[in-house]
């Protein structure tokens, strides 16, 4: 079913070649695409992460990674098979690279450009739905919050200063 190839377009999140228009969306005047909704959501909480302005580069332009290592708090220890299986469902992310739990501590490192603290605390709810049908509350429940610091903001492009002001 090779209906005409010419459609491919990258994702500008994970840099994968997308070849549907599924998932996609319009922002200042231009089309893109997506090969998941966690690049698309991902590129909505700080578009200019991606896309720069004029005269200013994105930071994922520059290839950069922007590996951030957490720690989130659990409420109580998860027992070892759901540890592993959070684990399995984490690693298995885009943009995750390390998680460990021990304890009532979930370590992961990420690639902040390409996963939010709030997609990854929606994985590890979500993790909870591939065990039983009271897990994912629980998980909602023991999961203490943490906050995203502000490195998002300070890296994200900004647009350029205008030097006078003409009206």
């Amino acid at each position: 079913m090779n209906r005409n190839r010419t459609t491919a377009l990258t994702d500008l999140v994970c840099n994968m070649e997308v070849n549907s228009d599924d998932i996609c969306l319009d922002y200042q005047g231009k089309h893109y695409v997506f090969c998941s909704n966690q690049c698309l959501e991902r590129f909505q909480s700080n578009p200019h992460l991606y896309i720069g302005y004029p005269g200013s580069e994105a930071p994922k332009h520059a290839g950069k990674e922007i590996i951030k290592t957490r720690t989130l708090k659990l409420a109580e220890p998860l027992p070892q098979e759901v540890a592993d299986r959070v684990v399995d469902y984490l690693k298995n992310m885009m943009g995750t690279h390390y998680v460990e739990i021990n304890e009532d501590r979930i370590d992961i490192t990420y690639d902040f450009l390409q996963a939010t603290e709030s997609q990854i605390e929606a994985a590890i709810i979500n993790a909870g739905a591939i065990l039983n049908d009271n897990w994912p509350e629980k998980l909602k429940r023991i999961l203490v919050h943490y906050t995203e610091d502000t490195e998002a903001v300070t890296l994200e492009a900004k647009p350029p200063l205008r030097r006078g002001h003409h009206h």
